[in-house]
């Protein structure tokens, strides 16, 4: 049995969050939620990671949910219970506010908690044979505002109530009408294609890539919750940076831009 843990690693421009829990499909562990901020924070601070892949461990599953076989102990008294919450709302926070772009590589089941996971990432690219679905109204669960304003973002507000009231899953066929993913490839060419996306990303001007995030961010964001002076400040740093200078010199001198991010 492979133990559960969150791995984080780093190749290239490409850093990887894996949620590596393939004996039990990725059911997401207390331990690793509380390992998701401290990983987050190690692959922002590091400048040569410009993009992050989040991804399922193993090859047969993003993350299936919650590992539910923790309930009864880490979530059977009410201190327990908000210890527990609290773990997954900072992690929850980490992936959502994380500045640089990042993609959910999915494969296989992606369900509840795992949906939720993926809906964090900025894109989403999937196995043709994908499944995605929200249980919450087979199992009596309350699902957080955050969660369902999220998949309001993506998918609008017909096709949330569609995933919530039937409590169905579906598949990429489906998931890519919605909107709930970019691509749906093969099996096959999944880790493939998303290293050659995430790399052409990663080739691209940074401060470009952030004040687009931040501004798509704001966009969506309620009218009391915008922060539109850091809009603005992303998008004076691109027009002042070195790499909007390198970018102009090499579309005149019809060469590859060498962004640095500065």
């Amino acid at each position: 049995m492979t133990e559960a843990s969150l791995l984080a690693k780093k190749e290239d421009a490409i850093g990887w969050l894996i949620f590596n829990n393939p004996d039990h499909k990725n059911a997401v562990t207390y331990e690793m939620w509380a390992a998701v901020p401290r990983a987050v924070a190690d692959l922002v601070a590091d400048s040569t990671v410009r993009v992050v892949v989040v991804r399922g461990g193993g090859e047969q599953t993003f993350v299936s949910g919650a590992d539910i076989s923790q309930f009864e102990s880490k979530r059977s008294s009410p201190d327990a219970v908000a210890d527990y919450n609290t773990k997954l709302a900072e992690a929850t926070v980490a992936l959502a506010r994380l500045p640089k772009p990042t993609i959910g590589m999915i494969r296989g089941y992606c369900i509840g908690g795992g949906l939720a996971i993926a809906s964090m990432c900025d894109l989403r690219i999937a196995t043709a044979d994908a499944r995605f679905g929200i249980p919450a109204a087979k199992l009596g669960l309350g699902y957080a505002y955050d969660g369902i304003k999220r998949l309001v973002d993506l998918v609008g507000p017909s096709f949330t109530k569609e995933i919530f009231f039937t409590g169905r899953q579906f598949d990429a066929n489906e998931a890519l009408a919605m909107g709930l993913i970019n691509r749906a490839v093969p099996p096959a060419d999944l880790e493939t294609y998303t290293r050659e996306y995430a790399t052409r990303i990663a080739e691209n001007a940074p401060l470009t890539i952030t004040a687009t995030k931040v501004s798509v961010d704001a966009a969506v964001t309620e009218i009391g919750g915008k922060d539109l002076r850091a809009v603005h400040d992303a998008i004076a740093a691109c027009n002042r940076s070195d790499d909007y200078q390198e970018g102009r010199r090499a579309f005149l001198e019809k060469r590859r831009p060498q962004f640095k991010g500065r």
